[in-house]
């Protein structure tokens, strides 16, 4: 019988913001998205969701004092989770096991959530690869148990337009090597060779891996500041409704540095806690 490989999906993208919470959800609204109320994990860690048609993107962060999630303060500012989908993390956990790729048991935690009539606990059990296969940020893979508390069409609409993540960028000074694992994990046909490295191809969304080099061409003065990390999580390409709408809600939102390039609105890094955005149709 054919080996067979879990089949790679988008979840969602986490952007880590420390413990500055209140000014990432600002921030992140004068971008232009709708964000869910605030979210405390059993884990210690708290967040805000920005949700889409079927992915969606995080801003995680720990109260002050909390020790309950020390690799959120460990990492910078910035694009540090890229999440797989999965409808059981214990089947992924162990298939990836027989691949040989190194992973960690699966997690169970939950948070809160007010709905009308009370309210109920948003579930997930996940399982991760650990920091030291991929040192450049977090990779794992996220299993909802109860899905319905959280894509609820109230938070799916914003006004930059945005309707999916359609694009993740990852700097890595050896692409070829981070494309073997995404091989390992999910079979040879699924990671494509570019021209600046090598692309993770997950439904209609892609992880692309280029060199820091072509990074820099990719963005320029747009691009995040490496701080010394010889590869790291750069970058978000977000489908849009329309270029005009996300222009005018970082207009109305005062973000500095938007750029339209063709079919592309670009928000520099510096304006979006570390990351940079790139808005396209």
């Amino acid at each position: 019988m054919p080996h067979v490989f879990p089949v790679p999906t988008l979840d969602h993208v986490v952007v880590n913001v420390r413990d500055r919470i209140d000014e990432a959800a600002e921030t992140y609204r004068r971008l232009g998205f709708t964000l869910t109320p605030r979210g405390h994990h059993t884990l210690g860690s708290m967040n805000h969701l920005a949700i889409f048609g079927t992915d969606y993107l995080e801003l995680i962060a720990v109260p002050p004092g909390e020790t309950g999630r020390p690799e959120i303060m460990a990492a910078p500012l910035g694009l540090n989770g890229l999440v797989f989908g999965t409808h059981d993390a214990a089947a992924t956990y162990e298939t990836l096991r027989r691949q040989e790729v190194a992973v960690d048991p699966p997690l169970d935690f939950s948070r809160p959530v007010a709905v009308a009539g009370g309210q109920r606990d948003a579930a997930f059990r996940t399982t991760n690869l650990p920091h030291a296969s991929v040192p450049f940020g977090r990779l794992y893979f996220c299993e909802h148990r109860t899905p319905n508390l959280v894509w609820r069409d109230e938070w799916r609409h914003h006004d930059n337009g945005t309707v999916a993540v359609a694009r993740a960028v990852i700097a890595a000074e050896d692409p070829d090597a981070l494309g073997r694992l995404f091989a390992r994990m999910f079979g040879r046909r699924t990671v494509r060779p570019t021209d600046d490295g090598c692309a993770l191809i997950l439904g209609l969304s892609r992880f692309d891996v280029v060199t820091p080099g072509a990074l820099w061409e990719m963005f320029g003065d747009a691009a995040p500041d490496s701080r010394g990390r010889p590869d790291y999580m750069a970058a978000l390409t977000l489908r849009t409704l329309s270029l005009d709408a996300a222009e005018a809600a970082l207009e109305a939102g005062g973000i500095r540095g938007v750029d339209r390039i063709g079919t592309s609105v670009l928000v520099p890094a510096s304006e979006a806690f570390g990351v940079t955005i790139e808005f396209s149709v």
